[in-house]
């Protein structure tokens, strides 16, 4: 199964060009590794309007399996991502979230801060990860091998399971 991905980077220094999207960069080399595909990459603004719009339109438009979002997740005024991505979405998947700030929190008390969500819009799985390289693989690493199969069952090309299965 080839996965559509999109990646949206949120960073006011970034949209401005004053600072290099090594996270972005980060979540792209990892995606390769479930046969995640590329096809849309942008960073704009921590504007949630913008977020919002980018993610409808990567899910809508341009139908993308996959969208994970970097930035945006902490408590700063500007960190709006979970709020732009609660109101796109038509569920939440919590256990994918929690699962991240559990495995951050072993490396770091300041893993409960995070407010990243995952969800689902349509056919389309959406990741909040931080903003820090260190942060996007240590919270992608740990769901991303479970995305492959949220996917199947969100889309419904998932086989029946055995008759013995219970």
């Amino acid at each position: 199964m080839s996965i559509k991905v999109g990646i949206l980077t949120l960073s006011d220094k970034g949209a401005r060009g004053e600072r290099e999207d090594i996270s972005g960069q980060v979540i792209h080399e990892m995606v390769a590794d479930i046969n995640g595909t590329v096809e849309k990459y942008d960073v704009i603004p921590d504007e949630r309007h913008l977020i919002e719009r980018f993610l409808v339109l990567y899910a809508d438009e341009h139908k993308l399996d996959l969208i994970i979002t970097t930035g945006g997740t902490g408590l700063s005024k500007r960190d709006v991502t979970p709020e732009a991505t609660l109101a796109v979405i038509d569920k939440e998947i919590p256990g994918m979230a929690e699962e991240m700030r559990r495995v951050s929190r072993q490396k770091t008390p300041h893993a409960m801060l995070s407010r990243a969500i995952v969800g689902a819009r349509g056919n389309t799985i959406i990741v909040n990860l931080p903003g820090s390289p260190k942060g996007v693989r240590e919270n992608l690493e740990s769901i991303i091998n479970v995305i492959p199969h949220a996917l199947q069952i969100l889309q419904g090309t998932m086989g029946e399971h055995p008759k013995d299965f219970k």
